[in-house]
């Protein structure tokens, strides 16, 4: 037993989570024994061909990032040579019936290529807008959908197609051992047949070709079940939703729904679906490394438009018009010289097969051993009553059955369905996690959290509902509960008019909410949970008269980034000045303001005394498990179009307290952990009081538990470290208040 755990331990053994290349290799050579190969590794990624695509990958991003540079330093004879090729996209009937006045191909290959000669050529982003028929404001028609994917493609790659049941049947028969025992089969039944006649020679080798299918049989449905249950987890891990205009409304949809001609919004996180023309926006940083290799984010802009399916939103927001889909983007066509490398085994599967590799081992050792004791005493036997020169049928007969004993002990040794029956067992705990919303890539996972002894959670959507609402402001100096509509009537009784319009000013014209009217005629508010709780509180404070804030332009937006913890917006007024407002996490903006306005509606320096007071309040909100934000704003009579918003200055309006309600069920969730012995910690961005507001309320903090932030624990010494980690039951660890 100590040898097997050694030889285990040496030869099978690979951390929980991405393995190397090399530990892949180690195991994979110490299985000499593979009764059948394509079954054995039927869940292990092929390192040879993970390698070569690999390879071909950095090879189609060289020639993807050198024909970018030669497009930019020799565009002369690149404008030339696409000038030749323009003559091959032709309108076809197809395409002039539908509406359209531009070539697919010659759609994809402007955006592909970066061309910006061939894009003025068709009258920039407007031209075309209007060839393909689709608006900025309105987007296209929903009507339009089917033709619309006729002409320009459906926003799908080319899948491996599924095997069919007779393949895995096939497969189930390259076992070394079941071919060795349909050879004994009919061994067996030949010499059956011409010592005993028919039927009664037949039986043994008929019963070994009936053992056969049955295990073939159940091995195969065994493995065509399990691959109909990844088929179905990867359908659920495609189910990918962004927001697009579509008959003037903003609408959430599928990826694959996507067409050339939607308008697709984009914000910080989000992967580009397909290639698009950029029409307008902020700050929009694109992330190319996957295309190019480059770890430099792009600006895109109105001179630099082309924006690539596959890459990703590093920061800023803006709108994008699609021009191709599916494989005629970059990304399809990158993807389309590449082939799955297959998934890894857990590290469980790992082992057990070593442990069946090793039982084979010693199972063909005492196979060989008895054939070789029953051969030799056959031969004994037979020398002392016949001699060994005769010999007869019979004799050929008793040979194959001792042959047959000796596979059948190889059979039975090795315990093959183990590794089966685990990765079943896995895919079905997977199935499970899925029913409870938890969605899982990986079946290690479903291993991995058997064995856990601790879960970080985070707090907000996962302790939370998620669905915020703001429960308490703080204006001129009064902190009131706005949890009802006669405290909002109260509210806007008692706020100076000035202040009233400074304060839907801000809501309105500083955030990425949008206000959508539905196909039945109602009306929702999408975006962020933060940005949409404050977004409604302000359509119910505005109530029915047309109040300032809808009298001024956008000038210059900054989108909310996690570095600065805050978003800002330049609006120009009618009087010809400007005014900056700022809203994100309550410490910063607070720093970043020297007034405050009073009971009065006017702005006045801010005290000492009353910044303490303003602390207090901000405390008193995150002690109530609210989320607070600050909501201020500058006025300056000119501003520069590089320069960021400024950081001082500023006067406080307002302090939001935001209201994310625990998740029913949370409190048994965390008891059942915790009398299970897994200690639950949570990990969070939010305000230190809040998250131990919410920890308390979840069952999370108890007693003798730790709270701490992040610079706090990282001044420890590693001593202090290994102290506190045992308690510590949340975790601060980044001081962004205002999460998206």
């Amino acid at each position: 037993m100590e040898w097997l755990e050694k030889n285990l331990r040496e030869n099978f053994d690979l951390p929980a989570k991405h393995p190397s290349e090399e530990a892949l290799r180690r195991w994979r050579s110490a299985v000499s024994v593979v009764r059948n190969p394509r079954r054995r590794f039927r869940m292990v990624a092929d390192l040879v061909s993970r390698s070569q695509n690999e390879a071909r990958r950095r090879s189609i991003q060289e020639n993807f990032r050198n024909f970018r540079v030669a497009v930019y330093v020799h565009q002369a004879a690149v404008n030339f040579i696409d000038g030749a090729k323009n003559k091959e996209y032709r309108l076809t009937e197809d395409i002039i019936n539908a509406g359209f006045s531009i070539n697919p191909d010659e759609l994809a290959s402007i955006t592909g290529k970066h061309d910006m000669k061939s894009l003025r050529m068709h009258g920039g982003v407007d031209g075309i807008s209007k060839k393909i028929r689709s608006t900025f404001d309105r987007g296209i028609s929903a009507s339009d959908l089917d033709t619309r994917q006729n002409i320009y493609g459906v926003n799908r790659y080319p899948e491996k197609p599924s095997r069919s049941f007779w393949m895995f049947v096939w497969d189930a028969l390259q076992d070394m051992t079941l071919i060795i025992l349909m050879v004994c089969a009919l061994i067996s039944a030949v010499v059956g047949l011409a010592s005993e006649g028919f039927p009664k020679g037949m039986y043994d080798g008929l019963g070994i070709i009936l053992s056969i299918l049955l295990v073939v049989m159940v091995t195969a449905i065994s493995d065509y079940r399990q691959s109909l249950q990844f088929k179905e987890l990867d359908n659920e891990k495609k189910k990918i939703f962004i927001h697009v205009t579509r008959d003037g409304s903003r609408q959430k949809i599928s990826i694959y729904d996507l067409v050339v001609g939607d308008i697709v919004h984009l914000s910080i996180g989000d992967q580009v679906p397909a290639d698009g023309l950029y029409i307008h926006g902020y700050s929009l940083l694109i992330d190319e490394s996957s295309m190019s290799g480059e770890s430099d984010p792009v600006y895109i802009s109105q001179d630099k438009p082309f924006i690539l399916a596959g890459t990703k939103v590093q920061d800023g927001s803006a709108k994008m018009m699609v021009t191709a889909v599916g494989m005629r983007t970059e990304w399809g066509r990158l993807m389309s010289t590449l082939s799955e490398g297959g998934e890894d085994e857990t590290p469980l599967q790992v082992k057990l097969n070593g442990v069946a590799t090793i039982i084979g081992k010693i199972g063909l050792v005492f196979a060989t051993l008895t054939f070789l004791v029953l051969m030799v005493r056959f031969l004994i036997e037979k020398g002392l009553t016949v001699g060994l020169s005769k010999w007869y049928s019979t004799d050929a007969l008793t040979i194959v059955n001792y042959f047959a004993t000796a596979v059948t002990i190889i059979v039975v040794a090795v315990p093959e369905g183990l590794p089966l029956a685990v990765t079943l067992s896995l895919a079905f705990a997977m199935k499970k996690l899925m029913n409870d919303k938890a969605l899982v890539r990986h079946l290690s996972a479903c291993e991995t959290m058997g064995s856990a002894g601790t879960i970080c959670t985070d707090k907000t959507g996962t302790l939370t509902t998620n669905h915020m609402v703001v429960d308490k402001i703080w204006i001129s100096e009064v902190s009131k509960s706005v949890t009802g509509n006669n405290t909002l009537e109260d509210l806007n009784s008692v706020i100076f008019p000035t202040t009233l319009g400074l304060l839907l000013q801000g809501i309105f014209e500083n955030t990425s909410a949008e206000l959508v009217k539905e196909k039945d005629g109602t009306q929702t508010v999408l975006g962020t949970p933060t940005e949409r709780a404050i977004f409604q509180f302000g359509l119910k404070l505005e109530g029915g008269h047309n109040a300032e804030d809808r009298t001024c332009t956008k000038v210059k937006v900054e989108p909310f980034n996690s570095v600065k913890k805050k978003m800002a917006v330049l609006v120009s007024l009618p009087n010809g000045t400007y005014r900056w407002f700022s809203k994100g996490a309550s410490e910063i903006i607070v720093q970043m303001c020297d007034m405050m306005v009073d009971a009065d509606g006017n702005s006045v320096p801010m005290s000492e005394s009353q910044r303490k007071n303003i602390l207090d309040t901000i405390n008193s909100f995150a002690s109530d498990a609210l989320r607070t934000l600050c909501l201020a704003y500058k006025e300056v009579d000119d501003f520069d179009d590089g320069s960021d918003s400024p950081t001082s200055g500023f006067t406080l309006i307002s302090i939001f307290g935001i209201k994310d309600p625990v998740r029913p069920g949370v409190k048994d969730a965390v008891k059942a952990c915790m009398s299970a012995g897994i200690i639950v910690r949570m990990v969070t961005g939010d305000n230190i009081n809040t998250a131990k507001a919410i920890a308390k309320e979840c069952g999370i903090l108890t007693d003798d538990g730790i709270a701490i932030e992040g610079p706090d624990f990282r001044s420890k010494s590693p001593e202090e470290m290994r102290d506190l980690i045992p308690n510590i039951r949340v975790h601060f660890a980044s001081p962004s208040l205002y999460v998206h």
